[in-house]
């Protein structure tokens, strides 16, 4: 089976995509003769390196100064202080900071900073909120990096947040501090800075870093948003993971699983962008924020602004585990406790399911709310929980579709293979019942019993589980060689699912909101542009692509006409 692990989008330029430190600090050089320039920032995202920045320079421009914009932080208790309403004293959440990356800054110290310079004397000011400390550089460069490269970065105990020291914290905790406090003032530096930096600079490979103009850049976040295109799908292993993707994907043998694939979550993967033979990583999330009404569509970015929506994702358990029984928090209590303007309502398709998988959606009939609260709570010490006398089992087979609107209680039982399809703020799982087992770091895994058990349905039970939840599936249209159907998501979620079958050519439009779609059946298609807007765009069993909200129309097709096999593809998309 074909699975394109690093897609790339092409970009047309006559500019070289630099690669390498010393092809970066001679173009530098260069420019710096030419342009006679003075100060040149260089502005870092969490997670970079900083060192291997100032190393590289120091090498290439003995005579310099480098200022580290880290000298002009706060001292770090009193980052620690000011930091504490968003991140909390919760192990897993935080709240969603309304800070900016100046209140971590000392305003005295930044005043040094910038009286310590000679005006005669070349400098470089680098480090997370550089940007702040010089007012008119001579060039700027931002040196970005994905949020999966720096969690990998955290797991190894290579990086610290922002502004401390805690190198040796847990994951547990640099995650948090990064997700709810450091990148989304990194975030809202970048945006400010995406129309006034000279270069950007892919880190996430510390021996071998890529530098492009922002001409560069811009004509990449362009072509990305004329074509359909996939982000770079990344693979993690879990307690409870399974050995489909494995197989399937060809992936590492030696892993003892695989239970997440990120394939379409743009706040966290990469997208690849080709100049010329060379590679470009940037975080895929920047189309978003270069260009999100051509992504997105009006009534997307209007209603959500510059987040990407929709995710898509798998969860595989096919000879692996029960993922943890859990639940997620409506919208009024998500914005209440953690500054977040929308739930992460889900739905499970099956892309796959070995004989006799199941899933545990919603509540038994009659549940005692009283004693399953207190059974959870028990189970904490006693290892022991009966699920099944609490939480309503069901038959799982290939392409049901399972919704999952907040508030349901839930879980993915052994033996699937799930299309997660949901809204973004993916971090928002109220874990009940972790089966009494232990992290892939040996330790236990957090039950968050107090969050879930303000947020339950305590009515979402067989019948109405049945009724609203389970494979409601209706045909919209049908023709000669297609049908359509309509597979959720449930009224109470504004994500809307559309399933096609079809052996000959089917007509899309995207109707001014973007489109995530999969290949669910079959073995490759093509995505084409009547008006041969763009190339096309093949897609492979299981990849999940973007058609940015401009497109307008577009089609796609079994990759041989006329041999009567039948594809599957299922269309997310926000409801108006």
């Amino acid at each position: 089976m074909s699975f394109n692990k690093t897609p790339f989008v092409t970009v047309q330029t006559q500019e070289p995509c630099l690669s390498g430190w010393a092809a970066i600090t001679e173009l530098l050089s260069q420019q710096i003769k030419q342009k006679s320039v003075k100060t040149i920032v260089v502005e870092c995202y969490q997670g970079v390196f900083v060192n291997d920045i100032r190393s590289a320079l120091a090498r290439s421009f003995p005579e310099a100064l480098i200022i580290d914009a880290s000298a002009a932080l706060k001292d770090e208790a009193e980052i620690i202080r000011i930091t504490h309403p968003s991140v909390t004293d919760d192990r897993i959440f935080g709240v969603i900071t309304n800070l900016q990356m100046i209140d971590l800054f000392d305003e005295s110290r930044i005043a040094k900073s910038k009286a310590d310079r000679k005006s005669d004397k070349l400098t470089f000011v680098i480090g997370t909120g550089a940007s702040l400390l010089a007012d008119d550089p001579g060039i700027l460069i931002y040196a970005d990096m994905a949020r999966w490269e720096i969690q990998l970065r955290m797991r190894k105990k290579e990086v610290a947040n922002i502004g401390l020291s805690n190198y040796t914290d847990n994951f547990e905790t640099q995650y948090k501090r990064g997700f709810f406090l450091d990148w989304r003032l990194c975030d809202n530096v970048k945006k400010e800075l995406m129309n006034k930096w000279d270069y950007v600079i892919d880190t996430n490979s510390r021996s071998n870093p890529k530098m492009i103009s922002a001409a560069m850049f811009e004509a990449g976040m362009q072509q990305t948003v004329q074509q359909p295109f996939s982000v770079v799908p990344f693979f993690d292993p879990g307690p409870w993971g399974g050995q489909w993707m494995k197989e399937k994907f060809n992936l590492d043998p030696s892993a003892p699983n695989y239970a997440w694939c990120f394939n379409c979550v743009p706040e966290e993967n990469s997208l690849l962008l080709n100049f010329n033979g060379e590679t470009f990583e940037t975080p895929s999330i920047n189309v978003v924020f270069s260009r999100p009404e051509s992504l997105l569509g009006n009534h997307v970015h209007s209603t959500f602004g510059e987040e990407f929506p929709i995710r898509f994702d798998f969860l595989d358990t096919i000879g692996g585990g029960n993922l943890s029984l859990q639940v997620h928090p409506d919208t009024k209590y998500i914005r209440k406790e953690f500054g977040m303007a929308y739930t992460q309502d889900e739905s499970y398709y099956m892309l796959d399911a070995s004989e006799g998988a199941t899933v545990y959606l919603g509540l038994t009939q009659d549940v005692d709310k009283e004693g399953m609260i207190r059974d959870l709570r028990q189970a904490q010490t006693t290892g022991s929980f009966n699920a099944d006398k609490y939480a309503q089992k069901w038959p799982a087979k290939k392409h049901d579709h399972f919704l999952i609107p907040a508030g349901t209680v839930h879980c993915s039982a052994t033996g699937c293979m799930v299309l997660e399809i949901s809204a973004t703020p993916y971090i928002f799982t109220f874990k009940l019942w972790d089966w009494a087992r232990l992290g892939l770091d040996g330790k236990p895994r957090p039950i968050n019993i107090d969050h879930g058990v303000n947020v339950i349905q305590w009515d979402r039970q067989p019948e109405w589980i049945k009724s609203n939840l389970i494979n409601r599936i209706k045909e919209v249209r049908k023709g000669d060689n297609w049908r359509e159907e309509q597979t959720g998501l449930h009224q109470l979620q504004f994500i809307e699912t559309l399933r096609y079958w079809h052996t000959g050519v089917m007509h899309h439009n995207t109707d001014d909101t973007v489109n995530v779609l999969m290949l669910i059946e079959g073995e490759q298609a093509w995505v084409e542009s009547p008006e041969n807007k763009f190339e096309p765009f093949l897609v492979n069993y299981a990849e999940a692509f973007i058609v940015p909200a401009s497109i307008g129309e577009y089609t796609i097709r079994p990759l041989k006409l006329n041999e009567g096999k039948e594809i599957g593809i299922i269309k997310a998309f926000v409801r108006r």
